[in-house]
């Protein structure tokens, strides 16, 4: 018998939720997943009726019950602490720049949304997309330069909090193909080739025909770049 229950939406779309799943199964968490097929116009009525703050992802384990897909990261390190750095000069920058991806980037979130389906390339290149997008490669450039020498990923070896955070990002560049630096490429595929990340992407294209969402699936008509 599981745990507890992770309550996520689309795998097709929902980024937040694939930030808690990810911190979930990097914790090795015994909680069973829930998905909800988002409802549109919404609310989605599993989510409003169990999330407190109607949006996922919602973690419910041994008692505990926390939503906020940062929250749900900080929780799940407590449980396994190697999500976050070992050393605390590494480990203030780790958070620092999860936290800024939680609170920030709206430009890129609504120009370039989440779509493991489609092919948007050349697309939703507005300025505050782009200028998002500059800001997130040097935030990848500096961790790397001063933490990512041991691995491929921001902080080395370990995929961390922090790749969990960025990784919905790393989807959004494939999906709309902005121009991005040949480090940034790098750090792209080293988490596409996550088998997690691989999992996730797996498990999305085998969500039914009807769960797609039309306002996801519509094309821009053009880059305004």
């Amino acid at each position: 018998m599981s745990e507890g229950k992770l309550l996520i939406g689309n795998r097709r779309y929902s980024s937040w939720s694939m930030r808690g799943w990810l911190a979930v199964r990097l914790a090795r968490l015994d909680v069973s997943i829930e998905v909800a097929r988002f409802v549109r116009p919404g609310p989605t009525p599993l989510i409003e009726q169990t999330s407190p703050n109607g949006l996922v992802p919602y973690l419910e384990h041994r008692g505990a019950r926390i939503w906020e897909s940062l929250a749900v990261c900080e929780y799940c390190a407590e449980v396994e602490p190697s999500l976050w750095p070992a050393d605390r000069v590494a480990r203030a920058f780790a958070r620092s720049i999860a936290a800024e991806m939680h609170s920030g980037f709206r430009g890129l979130r609504q120009n370039m949304w989440m779509n493991l389906g489609r092919d948007f390339s050349g697309l939703g290149r507005t300025p505050d997309a782009l200028a998002d997008v500059a800001r997130i490669e040097a935030a990848w450039v500096e961790a790397r330069r001063l933490f990512g020498a041991g691995g491929p990923y921001l902080f080395g070896a370990s995929f961390t909090a922090a790749d969990v955070m960025y990784a919905p990002v790393v989807t959004r560049l494939l999906t709309w193909r902005p121009e991005i630096s040949a480090a940034t490429q790098s750090y792209v595929d080293a988490v596409r080739a996550h088998p997690l990340v691989a999992e996730w992407y797996d498990e999305a294209a085998k969500e039914p025909k009807d769960w797609l969402v039309e306002d996801y699936e519509q094309t821009p008509v053009a880059s305004q770049a």
